[in-house]
């Protein structure tokens, strides 16, 4: 009997330093910050200023755009970006489009009142319904530079990664302007490559729509855009992280 008193007490005295040592136990802190607080619009504005509110909605930790049947006279469109820029980083977000809908994730994007667009400076990652017939891009070769996942009129993916309508896709940007390299991973595969200035890039440009815009993708700092492009579209889990 006093054998299994004393073996309870040693198993009681271990449960508590057991204890104490997961109390102990120190977490590293994330390299992530949340763009998006699940809640709120904080951190976001129109571009070239304005609330988002009514237009943008939050519901369920997920960022919807709501197009407006009438659009305010003035208003080209209800762009929203970030209130802070970044420089060399990598952008997490996952991105759920409707159907024949279209969007766009951007990057370096400066205000400038004689813009109406984030375009006009800003580099865009596409955001596009693949499985819509409206958007049949495999006749046409040369329309893989305006897949989900391209780098909009610049870079067409590798392969196609995007999922269809209503589903969650997962978009990962990666901007590093001291190795001069950029890259898209959508849904776990990365799909483009491109360098972020120099003569490649300057190839590019001269090749594309973006050709006579003087300030097209020349900033190393900018904001972070969601675009308003007429359709509904769903934005969860936006995170971001400095590279050093």
């Amino acid at each position: 009997m006093k054998y299994i008193i004393t073996l309870l007490i040693l198993t009681l005295l271990c449960s508590c330093n057991t204890n104490k040592k997961k109390k102990e136990v120190k977490y590293e802190t994330s390299e992530w910050s949340y763009l998006f607080d699940g809640k709120t619009l904080n951190g976001w504005h129109l571009y070239n200023g304005g609330s988002p509110e009514g237009i943008w909605t939050t519901e369920n930790e997920t960022l919807k755009f709501n197009p407006p049947k009438h659009r305010k006279e003035g208003v080209a469109a209800y762009n929203i970006i970030t209130d802070k820029a970044y420089s060399n980083f990598e952008l997490s977000l996952e991105w759920k489009i409707s159907k024949a809908g279209n969007s766009g994730v951007f990057w370096s994007v400066v205000e400038r009142a004689d813009y109406p667009e984030p375009y006009y400076t800003g580099p865009e990652i596409q955001i596009l319904d693949m499985g819509d017939p409206k958007y049949d891009l495999s006749a046409e070769k040369e329309n893989a530079y305006y897949e989900a996942g391209a780098l909009y009129d610049l870079v067409k993916p590798s392969e196609h990664a995007a999922r269809p309508a209503g589903m969650w896709n997962k978009l990962s940007l990666h901007i590093d302007h001291q190795k001069n390299k950029g890259h898209v991973e959508l849904n776990s595969i990365r799909i483009v490559e491109f360098p972020l200035n120099g003569v490649k890039w300057d190839e590019m440009v001269q090749s594309s729509k973006f050709k006579d815009w003087p300030h097209f993708g020349k900033s190393n700092t900018g904001k972070i855009g969601l675009q308003d492009h007429g359709n509904e579209v769903w934005f969860r889990n936006i995170k971001i992280r400095n590279l050093k």
